[in-house]
């Protein structure tokens, strides 16, 4: 069992920047792909962003590219989400999600990750 713990979540205005951190105390990512997903009250979770453990390969959401950066230190053990330019769209909680597959094609879907953090709430104000 892989603990995941995000961090990071907040209050911003529109046009902020905030950066979330998704940790596993007491388990090594390094063979993990990791992702970060969120999800709003009545709605399925929504991909955001993932890194594969090769800690090259990126692939973001079409709402988010450009805006966002996904990237992970190993050496650390923890995967960040540097998120600028937010929206009121944006507002979440926030959580990410660790796989032993590489699969980029597999790695927006959700139920492709084995382990989930608790989630950290981003609130957005327009």
């Amino acid at each position: 069992q892989v603990q995941l713990l995000e961090s990071g979540g907040g209050l911003v205005q529109a046009g902020g920047s905030l950066r979330l951190a998704c940790a596993a105390p007491q388990h090594s990512l390094r063979d993990y792909s990791i992702a970060w997903f969120r999800q709003t009250l009545g709605k399925d979770r929504e991909f955001v962003a993932a890194i594969n453990r090769n800690e090259v390969s990126v692939t973001y959401a079409e709402s988010v590219e450009g805006r966002f950066t996904i990237s992970r230190d190993n050496a650390k053990n923890i995967v960040f989400l540097e998120m600028n330019s937010l929206k009121a769209e944006d507002t979440a909680v926030y959580y990410c999600g660790a796989t032993l597959r590489f699969d980029m094609r597999l790695l927006d879907i959700a139920r492709t990750y084995d382990y989930w953090g608790q989630g950290t709430q981003v609130t957005v104000s327009s």
